[in-house]
Protein backbone atom coordinates (compact mmCIF):
# COMPACT_ATOMS: atom_id res chain seq x y z
CA UNK A 1 0.00 0.00 0.00
CA UNK A 2 1.11 3.55 -0.65
CA UNK A 3 1.82 5.55 2.51
CA UNK A 4 -1.01 7.96 3.30
CA UNK A 5 1.34 10.94 3.15
CA UNK A 6 2.49 9.96 -0.33
CA UNK A 7 -1.11 9.65 -1.54
CA UNK A 8 -1.96 13.11 -0.20
CA UNK A 9 1.21 14.61 -1.65
CA UNK A 10 0.54 13.04 -5.04
CA UNK A 11 -3.08 14.20 -5.02
CA UNK A 12 -2.02 17.75 -4.26
CA UNK A 13 0.64 17.70 -6.95
CA UNK A 14 -1.91 16.59 -9.55
CA UNK A 15 -4.76 18.86 -8.52
CA UNK A 16 -3.68 21.60 -10.91
CA UNK A 17 -3.27 19.21 -13.83
CA UNK A 18 -6.33 16.94 -13.73
CA UNK A 19 -9.62 18.01 -15.38
CA UNK A 20 -11.87 19.25 -12.61
CA UNK A 21 -15.22 20.58 -13.76
CA UNK A 22 -17.83 20.80 -16.46
CA UNK A 23 -17.77 22.55 -19.80
CA UNK A 24 -15.88 21.70 -22.95
CA UNK A 25 -13.73 24.83 -22.81
CA UNK A 26 -12.64 23.97 -19.30
CA UNK A 27 -12.00 20.38 -20.38
CA UNK A 28 -9.71 21.65 -23.12
CA UNK A 29 -7.87 24.00 -20.81
CA UNK A 30 -7.43 21.26 -18.22
CA UNK A 31 -6.23 18.77 -20.82
CA UNK A 32 -3.69 21.16 -22.28
CA UNK A 33 -2.37 21.84 -18.80
CA UNK A 34 -2.30 18.09 -18.12
CA UNK A 35 -0.23 17.39 -21.25
CA UNK A 36 2.29 20.20 -20.73
CA UNK A 37 5.53 18.62 -19.61
CA UNK A 38 3.88 15.25 -18.99
CA UNK A 39 5.94 12.16 -19.69
CA UNK A 40 5.19 8.60 -20.68
CA UNK A 41 7.19 6.11 -18.62
CA UNK A 42 7.70 2.43 -19.24
CA UNK A 43 7.81 0.83 -15.80
CA UNK A 44 9.11 -2.66 -15.06
CA UNK A 45 7.00 -3.97 -12.20
CA UNK A 46 8.06 -7.51 -11.27
CA UNK A 47 7.32 -8.01 -7.60
CA UNK A 48 3.85 -8.00 -6.10
CA UNK A 49 4.77 -4.96 -4.02
CA UNK A 50 5.80 -3.02 -7.12
CA UNK A 51 2.59 -4.01 -8.89
CA UNK A 52 0.57 -2.95 -5.87
CA UNK A 53 2.18 0.50 -5.89
CA UNK A 54 1.26 0.93 -9.54
CA UNK A 55 -2.27 -0.37 -9.00
CA UNK A 56 -2.80 2.08 -6.17
CA UNK A 57 -1.66 5.01 -8.27
CA UNK A 58 -3.96 3.86 -11.06
CA UNK A 59 -6.92 3.43 -8.75
CA UNK A 60 -6.39 6.90 -7.35
CA UNK A 61 -6.23 8.17 -10.97
CA UNK A 62 -2.86 9.72 -10.47
CA UNK A 63 -1.66 8.08 -13.69
CA UNK A 64 -3.08 7.50 -17.14
CA UNK A 65 -2.28 3.90 -18.04
CA UNK A 66 -1.54 3.61 -21.75
CA UNK A 67 -0.55 -0.05 -21.97
CA UNK A 68 -0.95 -2.83 -19.43
CA UNK A 69 1.38 -5.83 -19.35
CA UNK A 70 0.98 -8.59 -21.91
CA UNK A 71 1.60 -12.25 -21.17
CA UNK A 72 5.24 -12.87 -20.38
CA UNK A 73 5.93 -9.15 -19.96
CA UNK A 74 6.10 -7.01 -16.89
CA UNK A 75 6.22 -3.48 -18.24
CA UNK A 76 3.45 -0.93 -17.98
CA UNK A 77 3.26 2.33 -19.96
CA UNK A 78 1.96 5.24 -17.90
CA UNK A 79 1.52 8.94 -18.60
CA UNK A 80 2.46 11.12 -15.63
CA UNK A 81 1.56 14.83 -15.46
CA UNK A 82 4.50 17.18 -14.89
CA UNK A 83 3.53 18.19 -11.31
CA UNK A 84 3.57 14.54 -10.25
CA UNK A 85 6.70 13.37 -12.04
CA UNK A 86 9.10 13.75 -9.14
CA UNK A 87 6.73 12.11 -6.69
CA UNK A 88 5.96 9.18 -8.98
CA UNK A 89 9.59 8.60 -9.95
CA UNK A 90 10.71 8.74 -6.33
CA UNK A 91 8.08 6.25 -5.30
CA UNK A 92 9.07 3.89 -8.12
CA UNK A 93 12.70 4.14 -7.04
CA UNK A 94 11.69 3.48 -3.45
CA UNK A 95 10.32 0.08 -4.43
CA UNK A 96 13.20 -0.58 -6.87
CA UNK A 97 10.93 -0.49 -9.93
CA UNK A 98 13.01 0.40 -12.96
CA UNK A 99 11.60 2.75 -15.58
CA UNK A 100 12.60 4.63 -18.68
CA UNK A 101 11.14 7.63 -20.44
CA UNK A 102 9.34 6.75 -23.68
CA UNK A 103 7.96 10.23 -24.42
CA UNK A 104 9.78 13.09 -22.73
CA UNK A 105 7.13 15.74 -23.37
CA UNK A 106 3.59 14.73 -24.28
CA UNK A 107 2.61 18.25 -25.33
CA UNK A 108 5.45 18.37 -27.86
CA UNK A 109 4.61 14.88 -29.15
CA UNK A 110 1.01 16.00 -29.72
CA UNK A 111 2.18 19.03 -31.70
CA UNK A 112 4.55 16.94 -33.80
CA UNK A 113 2.11 14.09 -34.48
CA UNK A 114 -0.04 15.68 -37.17
CA UNK A 115 1.84 18.51 -38.93
CA UNK A 116 -0.21 21.33 -40.40
CA UNK A 117 -0.58 21.39 -44.18
CA UNK A 118 1.32 23.98 -46.17
CA UNK A 119 -0.58 26.72 -47.99
CA UNK A 120 0.00 24.90 -51.27
CA UNK A 121 -1.37 21.68 -49.84
CA UNK A 122 -4.41 23.48 -48.44
CA UNK A 123 -5.08 25.04 -51.83
CA UNK A 124 -4.69 21.68 -53.56
CA UNK A 125 -7.16 20.05 -51.19
CA UNK A 126 -9.59 22.93 -51.47
CA UNK A 127 -9.43 22.72 -55.27
CA UNK A 128 -9.87 18.97 -55.45
CA UNK A 129 -13.37 17.92 -56.38
CA UNK A 130 -15.11 15.59 -54.06
CA UNK A 131 -13.11 15.18 -50.85
CA UNK A 132 -10.20 16.27 -48.66
CA UNK A 133 -9.14 12.89 -47.35
CA UNK A 134 -5.47 11.88 -47.66
CA UNK A 135 -3.15 9.28 -46.17
CA UNK A 136 -0.59 11.93 -45.22
CA UNK A 137 -2.37 13.27 -42.15
CA UNK A 138 -5.02 12.50 -39.57
CA UNK A 139 -8.39 13.90 -40.62
CA UNK A 140 -11.52 15.13 -38.89
CA UNK A 141 -14.80 13.25 -39.10
CA UNK A 142 -16.13 15.56 -41.82
CA UNK A 143 -13.20 14.72 -44.09
CA UNK A 144 -13.57 10.98 -43.50
CA UNK A 145 -17.31 11.02 -44.11
CA UNK A 146 -16.81 13.26 -47.12
CA UNK A 147 -14.51 10.65 -48.58
CA UNK A 148 -17.16 7.95 -48.15
CA UNK A 149 -19.72 10.12 -49.94
CA UNK A 150 -17.24 10.83 -52.73
CA UNK A 151 -16.65 7.12 -53.26
CA UNK A 152 -20.37 6.39 -53.37
CA UNK A 153 -20.80 9.04 -56.05
CA UNK A 154 -17.70 8.04 -58.02
CA UNK A 155 -18.09 4.25 -57.85
CA UNK A 156 -21.86 3.69 -57.61
CA UNK A 157 -21.52 0.16 -59.00
CA UNK A 158 -19.59 -1.02 -55.96
CA UNK A 159 -20.13 1.58 -53.22
CA UNK A 160 -23.05 2.81 -51.17
CA UNK A 161 -23.12 4.81 -47.94
CA UNK A 162 -25.61 4.44 -45.14
CA UNK A 163 -26.05 6.14 -41.77
CA UNK A 164 -26.58 3.27 -39.33
CA UNK A 165 -27.16 5.40 -36.25
CA UNK A 166 -26.25 8.58 -34.43
CA UNK A 167 -23.86 9.35 -31.60
CA UNK A 168 -24.73 10.81 -28.20
CA UNK A 169 -24.23 14.32 -29.61
CA UNK A 170 -26.14 13.56 -32.80
CA UNK A 171 -23.30 12.96 -35.24
CA UNK A 172 -23.98 10.35 -37.93
CA UNK A 173 -22.32 6.95 -37.72
CA UNK A 174 -21.62 6.27 -41.38
CA UNK A 175 -21.04 2.90 -43.00
CA UNK A 176 -19.77 2.25 -46.51
CA UNK A 177 -20.71 -0.98 -48.27
CA UNK A 178 -18.23 -2.13 -50.91
CA UNK A 179 -19.47 -4.94 -53.14
CA UNK A 180 -19.54 -5.99 -56.78
CA UNK A 181 -22.60 -8.21 -56.48
CA UNK A 182 -24.70 -7.96 -59.62
CA UNK A 183 -27.66 -10.12 -58.71
CA UNK A 184 -29.74 -10.96 -55.66
CA UNK A 185 -28.66 -14.60 -55.77
CA UNK A 186 -25.00 -13.60 -55.91
CA UNK A 187 -25.43 -11.27 -52.95
CA UNK A 188 -27.12 -14.04 -51.00
CA UNK A 189 -24.15 -16.38 -51.37
CA UNK A 190 -21.34 -13.92 -50.72
CA UNK A 191 -19.77 -13.79 -47.28
CA UNK A 192 -20.07 -10.47 -45.46
CA UNK A 193 -17.10 -8.88 -43.70
CA UNK A 194 -17.72 -6.21 -41.06
CA UNK A 195 -14.83 -3.83 -40.24
CA UNK A 196 -14.68 -0.82 -37.96
CA UNK A 197 -12.33 1.66 -36.35
CA UNK A 198 -12.34 4.57 -33.97
CA UNK A 199 -14.15 2.99 -31.01
CA UNK A 200 -11.55 4.55 -28.72
CA UNK A 201 -11.25 8.23 -29.57
CA UNK A 202 -7.54 8.74 -28.98
CA UNK A 203 -6.43 5.88 -31.26
CA UNK A 204 -6.11 7.99 -34.41
CA UNK A 205 -4.23 5.38 -36.40
CA UNK A 206 -7.35 3.20 -36.33
CA UNK A 207 -9.68 5.37 -38.52
CA UNK A 208 -6.70 6.32 -40.69
CA UNK A 209 -5.85 2.66 -41.36
CA UNK A 210 -9.49 1.85 -42.05
CA UNK A 211 -9.40 4.69 -44.56
CA UNK A 212 -6.42 3.01 -46.21
CA UNK A 213 -8.41 -0.24 -46.44
CA UNK A 214 -11.36 1.56 -48.01
CA UNK A 215 -9.10 3.21 -50.57
CA UNK A 216 -7.56 -0.12 -51.56
CA UNK A 217 -10.97 -1.77 -51.95
CA UNK A 218 -12.25 1.04 -54.19
CA UNK A 219 -9.70 3.20 -55.95
CA UNK A 220 -7.17 0.35 -56.22
CA UNK A 221 -9.69 -2.42 -56.76
CA UNK A 222 -8.11 -3.68 -59.98
CA UNK A 223 -5.10 -4.77 -57.92
CA UNK A 224 -7.28 -6.46 -55.32
CA UNK A 225 -9.53 -8.86 -57.18
CA UNK A 226 -10.07 -10.98 -54.05
CA UNK A 227 -12.52 -8.25 -53.00
CA UNK A 228 -14.96 -9.30 -55.74
CA UNK A 229 -15.87 -12.34 -53.65
CA UNK A 230 -16.76 -10.47 -50.43
CA UNK A 231 -19.30 -7.85 -49.33
CA UNK A 232 -17.52 -5.37 -47.07
CA UNK A 233 -19.37 -3.25 -44.51
CA UNK A 234 -17.03 -0.67 -43.02
CA UNK A 235 -17.53 1.94 -40.28
CA UNK A 236 -14.37 4.06 -40.06
CA UNK A 237 -15.39 6.08 -36.96
CA UNK A 238 -17.66 4.35 -34.43
CA UNK A 239 -17.13 7.11 -31.85
CA UNK A 240 -17.37 10.40 -33.78
CA UNK A 241 -18.01 12.57 -30.71
CA UNK A 242 -14.98 11.32 -28.83
CA UNK A 243 -12.83 11.49 -31.95
CA UNK A 244 -13.79 15.12 -32.57
CA UNK A 245 -13.11 15.88 -28.91
CA UNK A 246 -9.54 14.62 -29.35
CA UNK A 247 -9.08 17.00 -32.27
CA UNK A 248 -10.42 19.92 -30.23
CA UNK A 249 -7.68 19.87 -27.62
CA UNK A 250 -8.39 16.86 -25.40
CA UNK A 251 -6.08 14.67 -27.43
CA UNK A 252 -6.03 11.61 -25.16
CA UNK A 253 -9.77 11.27 -24.56
CA UNK A 254 -10.84 7.60 -24.84
CA UNK A 255 -14.59 7.22 -24.24
CA UNK A 256 -17.69 8.55 -25.94
CA UNK A 257 -19.21 11.88 -24.78
CA UNK A 258 -22.14 10.71 -22.66
CA UNK A 259 -22.86 13.33 -19.97
CA UNK A 260 -20.17 15.63 -21.35
CA UNK A 261 -20.78 18.18 -18.58
CA UNK A 262 -19.20 15.79 -16.06
CA UNK A 263 -15.67 16.61 -17.20
CA UNK A 264 -13.21 13.76 -16.74
CA UNK A 265 -16.06 11.55 -15.45
CA UNK A 266 -18.00 11.88 -18.69
CA UNK A 267 -18.34 9.13 -21.23
CA UNK A 268 -18.57 5.37 -21.55
CA UNK A 269 -15.89 3.05 -22.86
CA UNK A 270 -17.72 1.71 -25.90
CA UNK A 271 -15.50 -1.36 -25.98
CA UNK A 272 -16.82 -2.37 -22.57
CA UNK A 273 -20.47 -1.64 -23.42
CA UNK A 274 -21.32 -4.58 -25.70
CA UNK A 275 -23.83 -7.02 -24.30
CA UNK A 276 -21.87 -10.24 -24.01
CA UNK A 277 -20.51 -10.97 -20.52
CA UNK A 278 -21.00 -7.26 -19.85
CA UNK A 279 -19.73 -5.75 -16.61
CA UNK A 280 -17.21 -8.43 -15.69
CA UNK A 281 -13.44 -8.48 -15.32
CA UNK A 282 -11.52 -5.70 -17.02
CA UNK A 283 -14.39 -3.23 -16.88
CA UNK A 284 -15.59 -0.75 -14.26
CA UNK A 285 -18.89 0.52 -12.89
CA UNK A 286 -17.25 3.80 -11.87
CA UNK A 287 -18.03 6.54 -14.46
CA UNK A 288 -14.72 8.23 -13.68
CA UNK A 289 -12.70 5.24 -14.84
CA UNK A 290 -11.43 4.94 -18.40
CA UNK A 291 -12.95 1.44 -18.66
CA UNK A 292 -16.42 2.44 -17.45
CA UNK A 293 -18.83 -0.08 -18.96
CA UNK A 294 -21.89 2.18 -18.98
CA UNK A 295 -25.13 1.93 -17.04
CA UNK A 296 -26.25 -1.26 -18.84
CA UNK A 297 -25.32 -3.45 -21.82
CA UNK A 298 -25.73 -1.45 -25.03
CA UNK A 299 -26.65 1.67 -23.06
CA UNK A 300 -24.92 3.84 -25.68
CA UNK A 301 -26.34 4.75 -29.11
CA UNK A 302 -23.02 3.98 -30.78
CA UNK A 303 -22.94 0.35 -29.62
CA UNK A 304 -26.66 -0.01 -30.30
CA UNK A 305 -26.04 1.04 -33.90
CA UNK A 306 -23.34 -1.62 -34.38
CA UNK A 307 -25.45 -4.31 -32.70
CA UNK A 308 -28.52 -3.57 -34.79
CA UNK A 309 -26.66 -3.33 -38.07
CA UNK A 310 -24.54 -6.45 -37.70
CA UNK A 311 -27.44 -8.46 -36.31
CA UNK A 312 -29.59 -7.49 -39.29
CA UNK A 313 -26.94 -8.84 -41.67
CA UNK A 314 -27.65 -12.27 -40.23
CA UNK A 315 -25.60 -15.37 -40.82
CA UNK A 316 -23.88 -13.95 -43.90
CA UNK A 317 -21.31 -12.26 -41.66
CA UNK A 318 -18.25 -14.49 -41.68
CA UNK A 319 -15.65 -12.05 -40.37
CA UNK A 320 -15.61 -9.16 -37.89
CA UNK A 321 -12.50 -7.04 -37.31
CA UNK A 322 -12.26 -4.00 -35.08
CA UNK A 323 -9.06 -1.91 -35.22
CA UNK A 324 -7.44 -0.36 -32.16
CA UNK A 325 -3.99 0.76 -31.02
CA UNK A 326 -1.41 0.21 -29.74
CA UNK A 327 0.85 -2.80 -29.11
CA UNK A 328 0.79 -4.77 -32.38
CA UNK A 329 -1.49 -7.65 -31.48
CA UNK A 330 -4.01 -9.81 -33.31
CA UNK A 331 -6.45 -10.86 -30.59
CA UNK A 332 -9.30 -13.33 -30.69
CA UNK A 333 -11.98 -14.16 -28.05
CA UNK A 334 -12.53 -14.48 -25.31
CA UNK A 335 -11.71 -11.21 -23.61
CA UNK A 336 -13.94 -11.64 -20.58
CA UNK A 337 -11.94 -14.58 -19.22
CA UNK A 338 -8.91 -16.74 -20.01
CA UNK A 339 -10.97 -19.09 -22.12
CA UNK A 340 -11.09 -19.79 -25.83
CA UNK A 341 -14.01 -20.68 -28.12
CA UNK A 342 -14.25 -24.22 -29.50
CA UNK A 343 -12.86 -23.13 -32.89
CA UNK A 344 -9.91 -21.22 -31.47
CA UNK A 345 -7.47 -23.29 -33.54
CA UNK A 346 -8.94 -21.78 -36.72
CA UNK A 347 -8.78 -18.29 -35.26
CA UNK A 348 -5.18 -18.81 -34.22
CA UNK A 349 -4.16 -20.27 -37.58
CA UNK A 350 -5.67 -17.44 -39.63
CA UNK A 351 -4.40 -14.84 -37.19
CA UNK A 352 -0.85 -16.13 -37.51
CA UNK A 353 -1.12 -16.15 -41.28
CA UNK A 354 -2.32 -12.56 -41.16
CA UNK A 355 0.59 -11.59 -38.90
CA UNK A 356 3.04 -13.14 -41.34
CA UNK A 357 1.55 -11.22 -44.26
CA UNK A 358 1.45 -7.99 -42.26
CA UNK A 359 5.14 -8.24 -41.53
CA UNK A 360 5.93 -8.87 -45.18
CA UNK A 361 4.18 -5.71 -46.37
CA UNK A 362 4.92 -3.34 -43.49
CA UNK A 363 7.81 -4.72 -41.49
CA UNK A 364 6.14 -4.71 -38.06
CA UNK A 365 5.72 -7.88 -36.02
CA UNK A 366 2.28 -8.69 -34.59
CA UNK A 367 1.69 -11.14 -31.75
CA UNK A 368 -1.32 -13.45 -32.04
CA UNK A 369 -3.38 -14.91 -29.23
CA UNK A 370 -6.40 -15.00 -26.99
CA UNK A 371 -7.30 -11.55 -25.64
CA UNK A 372 -7.51 -12.26 -21.92
CA UNK A 373 -4.50 -14.57 -21.84
CA UNK A 374 -2.21 -12.51 -24.03
CA UNK A 375 -3.16 -9.08 -22.69
CA UNK A 376 -5.71 -8.72 -19.92
CA UNK A 377 -9.37 -9.36 -19.23
CA UNK A 378 -11.77 -6.94 -20.95
CA UNK A 379 -15.44 -7.80 -20.56
CA UNK A 380 -18.08 -6.29 -22.83
CA UNK A 381 -15.84 -5.98 -25.88
CA UNK A 382 -17.05 -5.83 -29.46
CA UNK A 383 -15.14 -8.95 -30.51
CA UNK A 384 -16.60 -11.07 -27.72
CA UNK A 385 -20.10 -9.92 -28.62
CA UNK A 386 -19.58 -10.67 -32.33
CA UNK A 387 -18.42 -14.19 -31.47
CA UNK A 388 -20.90 -14.89 -28.68
CA UNK A 389 -23.92 -12.99 -30.00
CA UNK A 390 -24.32 -13.23 -33.79
CA UNK A 391 -21.69 -16.01 -33.74
CA UNK A 392 -19.36 -14.63 -36.37
CA UNK A 393 -16.72 -17.21 -37.25
CA UNK A 394 -13.56 -15.09 -37.65
CA UNK A 395 -13.60 -12.35 -35.03
CA UNK A 396 -10.55 -10.26 -34.14
CA UNK A 397 -9.40 -7.13 -32.40
CA UNK A 398 -6.26 -5.87 -34.10
CA UNK A 399 -4.07 -3.53 -32.08
CA UNK A 400 -2.07 -1.54 -34.61
CA UNK A 401 1.30 0.19 -34.30
CA UNK A 402 3.40 0.81 -32.41
CA UNK A 403 4.89 -0.92 -29.37
CA UNK A 404 5.34 2.16 -27.26
CA UNK A 405 7.87 4.51 -28.87
CA UNK A 406 5.00 6.86 -29.74
CA UNK A 407 2.01 5.00 -28.31
CA UNK A 408 -1.24 6.80 -29.03
CA UNK A 409 0.70 9.70 -30.58
CA UNK A 410 1.95 7.85 -33.65
CA UNK A 411 3.16 10.45 -36.19
CA UNK A 412 1.22 10.75 -39.43
CA UNK A 413 4.21 9.48 -41.41
CA UNK A 414 3.33 5.98 -40.14
CA UNK A 415 -0.20 5.98 -41.54
CA UNK A 416 0.69 4.34 -44.84
CA UNK A 417 2.94 1.53 -43.53
CA UNK A 418 0.41 0.78 -40.79
CA UNK A 419 -2.40 0.91 -43.32
CA UNK A 420 -0.58 -1.61 -45.50
CA UNK A 421 -0.37 -3.94 -42.55
CA UNK A 422 -4.05 -3.51 -41.72
CA UNK A 423 -5.01 -4.20 -45.32
CA UNK A 424 -2.84 -7.32 -45.42
CA UNK A 425 -4.80 -8.67 -42.45
CA UNK A 426 -8.12 -7.93 -44.15
CA UNK A 427 -6.95 -9.60 -47.35
CA UNK A 428 -5.79 -12.70 -45.46
CA UNK A 429 -9.08 -13.10 -43.61
CA UNK A 430 -11.08 -12.39 -46.78
CA UNK A 431 -9.28 -15.15 -48.64
CA UNK A 432 -10.02 -17.53 -45.76
CA UNK A 433 -13.76 -16.85 -45.66
CA UNK A 434 -14.09 -17.26 -49.43
CA UNK A 435 -12.31 -20.61 -49.53
CA UNK A 436 -13.34 -22.29 -46.28
CA UNK A 437 -17.08 -21.91 -46.77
Amino acid sequence: MLPRLLILTLAAALARAAPQNAGELRDIQDAQELYKGAQVLRVEAVSEHQKEVLRKMQEEQKLDTWLNPAAGRTHVDIMVPAPALDVVKDQLRNVSATFRVMISDVETAIKDENPSLSEEEEEELAGRQGHRFTLQSYHRVADIHGYLDYLAQTYPDICSVQTIGSSVEGRPIKMIKISSSKSRSERATKPAFYIDGGIHAREWISPASVGYIIKELTENRDSNTFADKVDFYIVPVVNPDGYEHTHNGVRLWRKNRKDASKGRCAGTDLNRNFGYKWGGAGSSHDPCQEIYAGSAPFSEPETQAIRNFVSNLGTSVRAYVTFHSYGQYILYPWGYDKKVPPDYADLDRVGKKAAQNMRQVGGASYTVGNSASLLYAASGGADDWAKGGPRVKYTYTIELRDRGRFGFLLPAQYIQPTGREAFAAIKTISEEITTSG
